[in-house]
């Protein structure tokens, strides 16, 4: 039997990964360069604004690199800015995660939101009408292409999916999970919902080339957990060679045992998927390479460095709250990405 996933992580990195002074961090995918670099791509918005709700409406994917896969990682550009009101992307950039493709280009998938109203400031911030119900219903997965790391980045003008009125996605697409084929397909998931407050859940669909066309394959989520109340977010997946395989954030700890921990699943076509064995695929106790443990409040947006075909590092998103406690994000006092290198 092969070994459970959370089996195969070390020690977190203390010192590793990126943060940085007056922003908000999150997400973070990591991609290695023809020169060895690694290049990660992060979510960025001021921290003289809540976290929450303005993730949804003032958030960047920007670009940051380091020497070693576990960092620190130094901040180098804005990969994703504020491209203006025309575009489906034109307000907001979050959830980016990168891959090379085949041919050697560096492949962005990412959310972008639009709205109406002036960019949220401390003096004026975002209203729950404008970030919950306009700017989160907007929300669309896209993909931007670049022959360097450093882009510039050629964003897609319009979402590769729309929602589907009357179904269980409906209201908004993000959260975007790629496995690129060797053939250039790609398998793309989503999250979505098919109104404001239903349960989050995941859609596979399909193109020929990242471009698209995307079609769906199936006409229902890939996962259910309506019996339990269950739902997920935050997909990572990935080809192992043999099968499709996926970790996801557990909203609520039924699936896997620990609330906001991660799940692993497998899959032999990408479409029909189960879970693993041992289906808790890490835990928000965390192990540090300096010898100390800490109960972390969040540990989201699971991304796996991949190289030779196999994981090597694990990257999510993590914070601190006063006294460590666990709760809503809007008790974070920071940030950061953080990285757990593979025994």
């Amino acid at each position: 039997m092969s070994q459970a996933f959370k089996d195969r992580l070390g020690l977190a990195v203390k010192d590793g990964g990126f943060s940085m002074d007056g922003y908000w961090i999150w997400c973070g995918s990591v991609v290695k360069s023809d020169d060895g670099k690694y290049h990660m791509y992060a979510s960025q918005w001021p921290s003289d604004l809540t976290f929450g709700p303005h993730w949804v409406t003032n958030s960047r994917v920007v670009h940051a690199v380091s020497d070693t896969p576990q960092g620190p990682y130094t901040f180098a550009d804005v990969a994703l800015p504020a491209r203006g009101d025309g575009f489906w992307d034109g307000r907001m950039t979050h959830n980016p995660t990168v891959h090379r493709h085949p041919d050697g280009r560096y492949i962005l998938f990412y959310t972008g939101t639009t709205y109406d109203a002036p960019l949220p400031t401390p003096q004026t911030p975002a209203s729950h009408e404008l970030a919950w119900n306009e700017a989160r219903s907007n929300q669309r997965v896209g993909v931007a292409i670049a022959d360097s790391p450093d882009g510039p980045w050629q964003r897609c003008d319009k979402p590769l999916l729309d929602p589907r009125p009357g179904k269980w996605d409906g209201w908004m697409n993000t959260n975007p999970a790629a496995v690129i084929l060797p053939d250039g397909a790609v398998m793309l998931y989503y999250k979505a919902v098919g109104f404001s407050k239903d349960l989050l859940r995941y859609g596979v669909a399909k193109a020929d080339k990242v471009e698209g066309p995307y079609t769906r394959l199936t006409d229902e989520p890939i996962f259910r957990f309506d019996s339990t109340n269950d739902h997920i977010e935050d997909a990572f997946a990935w080809y192992n060679g043999e099968r499709y395989e996926m970790i996801f954030k557990d909203m609520a700890g039924g699936i896997c045992g620990e609330p906001k921990a991660g799940v692993h699943a497998l899959s032999d076509n990408g479409i029909d998927w189960k879970l693993a064995p041992s289906p808790l695929a890490y835990s928000r106790s965390v192990n540090w390479d300096d010898g100390t443990t800490t109960e972390q409040p969040f540990l989201e947006r699971p991304q796996l460095l991949i190289e030779d075909g196999k994981p090597t590092h694990l990257f999510a998103a993590t914070g601190s709250m006063p006294d460590n406690q666990t709760g809503r994000h809007e008790g974070l006092q920071r940030s950061w990405n953080m990285c757990i290198p593979f025994k």
